[in-house]
């Protein structure tokens, strides 16, 4: 399990290449990583929480004290599984994950 981090965020291209020379399978916490060829993530949907993160800023803007605006956690995840990864590493993904993912990357 690779944690969430921005230096491996910034890094990505780099940490796959040593994280497939491992032929180890590895969970992310970030999508960007499944799609430069990690196996899967399950995390926030960052576009959602981005979103929700606008809608304070908008607040605030209009007048609002961040101090009286309620605290929320993320309630959107994604799950995205990278199959061409599965079969390099010799994985079968069973259907009903590949059901239930967000995406799954050919």
């Amino acid at each position: 399990m690779v944690v969430v981090d921005p230096v491996y965020l910034n890094e990505g291209v780099k940490l796959q290449e040593l994280m497939q020379a491992t032929q180890l399978p590895v969970a992310y916490g970030w999508r960007e990583h499944v799609v430069a060829g990690g196996l899967l993530c399950y995390a926030p949907d960052l576009v959602v929480t981005f979103r929700n993160a606008a809608t304070y800023v908008d607040k605030i803007l209009k007048g609002a004290k961040p101090a009286d605006l309620p605290v929320e956690q993320v309630n959107k995840f994604e799950l995205v599984i990278n199959l061409r990864t599965a079969k390099a590493l010799g994985l079968t993904i069973p259907q009903p994950l590949l059901l239930r993912a967000d995406d799954v990357i050919q």
